[in-house]
């Protein structure tokens, strides 16, 4: 039977954010179609007391220990003219044993995670790759020189990883995207025509988990309180912390200019020092991490999501529409879900009064803000379940391994 190497920069256990649940769910994928072999790196002991779980799915597996500190990563990154975001995840360890696994085992298709996975696919390997970059990750490090942060070390990490990025395309015989967005973006930073398979797979989310039956409210969402806005995400993510920044500094005091029992409530592991800096201001709710976060989606009259800088679809999104809450976004945060404004959310630019005017009705009408709500749901039950999400995926990987053995 042929079997598939997956390569992920992170241990799909547990599926407690972004990437690692779009990576649960591609390995769970791929471990339907057969033998999966997972190769992955882990960051703390959470990862590494994930082995029970990755044994049930994986065949076999090799979780190596990510311990480099980010500033010996960017000298060895300087050193070999490389992007830090390859030095951080190179593990000789993981290295050793893709080749390892190749050798020993009827591997028929490698299929990578995230750019920084990359360069662990062996020169030699003849069968078909694909890769999954899910977001164009050099576009993001060039916003963050545009907008005037480490301006040298962001515009070098963008030209670099650009670089890679299309060294990867055209070694793959499938590159995947997350979005049309995403790869329309793709395309136009190629230096040469594109000759290699481009397809837009995108998030899904699991309804049934993300039930709002199933869910009771968070005791301290009081609704008597007041109206209470939840923003959801990894806090230490450059992102969602800009984010959480401008609605604490923006969004909170117009919010509560016209309600003033308002409460603003930032949910997520790792709030930085910046963050929380701020907590106990009037309104204001530092949660950090935290058992479950359906329990304050399932309590929030309004949950947001003003990003400033967005790559992809957002889980988060996807995660309070499941809950059939009403949700206020901008347009960044948007990409990638083909939801009708008004209709399965409201969209607005990042201007504090113009998100509080949008939000009025949803405060003045409660029965609106439920039939709103109850619309984010329909759409993602039908739209984004993880199944039809990732239904391209088998024909990728079968495809191209017919492809592979046919030419043999």
């Amino acid at each position: 039977m042929s079997e598939i190497l997956f390569l992920a920069h992170s241990v799909p256990f547990p599926p407690n954010r972004g990437d690692k649940i779009r990576a649960y769910h591609l390995l769970r994928k791929l471990a339907s179609l057969g033998p999966v072999h997972l190769g992955c790196l882990s960051e703390n002991a959470e990862d590494r007391g994930s082995i029970s779980e990755i044994d049930q799915v994986a065949a076999s597996h090799c979780v190596s220990n990510r311990l480099k500190p980010l500033i010996l990563a960017g000298v060895e990154a300087v050193l070999a003219g490389k992007p830090v975001s390859l030095t951080a995840f190179h593990s000789a360890r993981l290295e050793k044993w893709v080749r390892k696994t190749i050798a020993q085992r009827p591997i028929s298709a490698i299929v990578v995670f995230s750019g920084q996975m990359g360069q662990y696919i062996p020169e030699g390997f003849a069968g078909p790759v694909v890769v999954d970059l899910c977001d164009v990750d050099s576009a993001k490090f060039e916003s963050y020189a545009e907008a005037g942060e480490r301006v040298w070390l962001n515009a070098r990490e963008a030209r670099l990883l650009a670089m890679e990025e299309e060294r990867l395309a055209r070694r793959a015989d499938a590159t995947v995207l997350i979005s049309k967005a995403e790869a329309a973006l793709f395309r136009s930073r190629l230096q040469a025509p594109f000759i290699s398979d481009l397809k837009v797979i995108g998030n899904g989310i699991d309804a049934r988990l993300f039930d709002p039956a199933a869910v009771l409210p968070h005791p301290r969402l009081d609704p008597s309180r007041g109206p209470h806005f939840v923003f959801t995400g990894q806090m230490d993510y450059r992102p969602n912390e800009a984010a959480a920044l401008w609605a604490i500094e923006h969004f909170l005091p117009a919010i509560r200019g016209a309600h003033q029992t308002a409460r603003l409530h930032i949910v997520g592991r790792n709030p930085t020092p910046a963050l929380r800096a701020k907590d106990g201001a009037e309104g204001l709710s530092i949660w950090g991490e935290v058992p479950d976060v359906k329990p304050f989606l399932a309590s929030a009259t309004c949950v947001v999501a003003p990003l400033l800088i967005a790559r992809g679809v957002q889980n988060k999104v996807l995660e309070a529409m499941a809950m059939a809450r009403p949700v206020v976004l901008t347009p960044d945060a948007a990409a990638g879900i083909d939801a009708i404004d008004g209709e399965h959310w409201i969209e607005s630019p990042a201007d504090a009064q113009t998100m509080c005017s949008r939000i009025e009705p949803f405060l003045a009408q409660p029965d609106k803000a439920a039939a709103t709500g109850k619309s984010a749901r329909e759409f993602v039950l039908e739209h984004h379940a993880w199944d039809a999400m990732l239904a391209p995926l088998s024909d990728l990987v079968r495809t191209h391994a017919g492809e592979a053995r046919d030419a043999a």
